[in-house]
């Protein structure tokens, strides 16, 4: 079995083992006690808060291990709004942070604070100014993440911090994603990690609260991690994490080097194995171990289950892998398909022969998914040729009084009742009656799957069509596509 999703939870590196068994065995005492087996345990606790600041690019009193990267986050921003209270209650976050970041941030609105969601381009990077715009008197905190976790572009996070530091606002960094590859550029003044990412044990994370920076720990006092980590340390975890940072980071630079060969020849073959295949992120401020594609006319979950089973472990941000049925924040706030989507983190060590095999099974995969769902095949509007897809099935027109042999060129409209049925069928279906409608003819959608909001128009720029908004329908919503080609 070949593991790509290296993004997910990186595999355990093996510094990260030996560390771990070791400290087993010289770490299980409580590290604040005095008697040698105490002083013990607080060396290690030491050399390995020493080392992880020195990863970092901060102070060692700076920086506390959390049980895990999502109470970093939570601790972090609950920290920092306590602590600038006086000066107001609003939060600024990406439109694609972690869902950790969002759901302290929806807590925090929900208690009575004001939020802003700065958007997103097409490669779901942020842009400095709009950070610099939605500041204001009373912007209590900023966060803003290192790099994606779905499509894997690297945020301006220098830039950010220093608009943010102009206005005397903290930014919060999430680095989880990036914190193996190599410390965060910029004027940050607190920062989270994960170590499951950077091929740690999972269960530690770390926060760093800059010298300086107004922070109010929340919940119960404890005399532990400054306060801001209540409870016993992990220290055999901890060990293993500090140890971990340190080997990979050792490693970074020519397994960064060569991932990124890795992960641009996915990027570039994609397309041209897979028809209807789009390529997501920015193509050069990446993580260089990620990479993100959708494809038209599949269903995401039936792809991964499929691609497990030829022997490859990859996952995906498309609405069709969640219980919710819901598109992924990342790729809606993008605005770009979330049909068929796949994610491949290649973890450190990967060999170029398991991704030339990743590339073969491919093409396959995917044809045999959309010939299950009945996808469209051939040329048909808005590509090499005009003309009705291959085995596109005709929808009429919800009117009294029209004929079944009326011509196609006759009819101005068509409605394809979609409700009911999930992604991507609402496109499937789409796609197979737009040759039905004259140029300038309109095709109404009707569905009820949130996913249609974002793949209909998604639809439209690659193929070409005219997205004409959307309207309330008795059931659902009514999406418009005219045909312009």
């Amino acid at each position: 079995m070949v593991y790509f999703d290296a993004a997910s939870a990186a595999p355990l590196h093996p510094v990260a083992r030996q560390a771990l068994l070791a400290s087993l065995d010289e770490g299980w005492a409580d590290p604040a006690r005095l008697y040698r087996e105490g002083r013990r345990a607080r060396l290690l606790l030491d050399a390995a808060r020493e080392a992880a600041a020195e990863a970092v690019g901060c102070r060692p009193d700076e920086l506390v291990f959390t049980p895990s990267g999502t109470r970093a986050v939570h601790a972090g921003m609950a920290g920092a709004l306590a602590g600038r209270r006086r000066v107001g209650g609003h939060l600024i976050v990406s439109a694609v942070e972690h869902s950790s970041v969002l759901h302290a941030a929806e807590a925090h609105e929900a208690a009575g604070g004001s939020l802003t969601h700065v958007p997103v381009d097409r490669a779901g990077a942020v842009d400095p100014a709009a950070y610099a715009a939605a500041l204001g008197e009373d912007t209590a905190l900023a966060c803003l993440q290192s790099a994606n976790h779905e499509v894997g572009t690297e945020q301006p996070v220098a830039r950010v911090a220093e608009v943010c530091r102009a206005a005397g606002v903290p930014l919060l960094v999430d680095a989880a994603q990036s914190l193996g590859w190599g410390p965060v550029e910029g004027d940050w003044s607190l920062l989270a990690g994960s170590a499951h990412k950077w091929g740690g044990p999972s269960g530690v994370g770390l926060l760093v609260v800059r010298k300086g920076v107004r922070f109010a720990p929340q919940g119960p006092g404890d005399e532990r991690e400054s306060g801001r980590a209540p409870g016993f340390e992990n220290l055999p975890a901890v060990v293993a994490a500090a140890a971990s940072l340190r080997a990979v980071r050792a490693e970074a630079a020519a397994e960064a080097g060569r991932l990124r060969e890795l992960t641009e020849r996915i990027r570039a073959r994609v397309p041209l194995l897979v028809p209807d295949a789009e390529v997501v992120g920015d193509p050069e401020h990446r993580l260089p171990g990620v990479v993100t594609f959708s494809c038209l006319y599949a269903d995401g979950e039936t792809l991964l289950h499929e691609l497990d089973r030829a022997g490859f472990s990859v996952s995906s941000g498309s609405s069709c892998t969640s219980s919710t049925l819901t598109p992924s924040h990342v790729l809606k706030a993008m605005g770009v398909l979330s049909e068929g989507n796949v994610r491949v983190s290649l973890p450190p060590g990967t060999p170029a022969e398991d991704v030339e095999r990743f590339l073969e099974v491919l093409p396959g995969t995917v044809a045999a998914v959309r010939e299950r769902l009945g996808a469209p095949t051939g040329p048909g509007p808005g590509r090499e040729e005009g003309g009705r897809e291959e085995g596109a099935r005709e929808e009429r027109p919800r009117e009294e009084g029209g004929s079944e042999e009326r011509a196609p060129e006759a009819r101005a409209g068509l409605v394809v009742d979609a409700i009911g049925r999930r992604c991507p069928i609402p496109v499937i279906e789409l796609a197979k009656v737009i040759g039905d409608v004259p140029v300038g003819g309109t095709v109404r959608v009707l569905a009820d799957d949130e996913a249609a909001r974002l793949d209909i128009p998604a639809w439209c720029e690659m193929r070409g069509q005219e997205y004409a908004g959307e309207e309330p329908a008795e059931t659902g919503t009514a999406y418009l596509v005219r045909r312009i080609r």
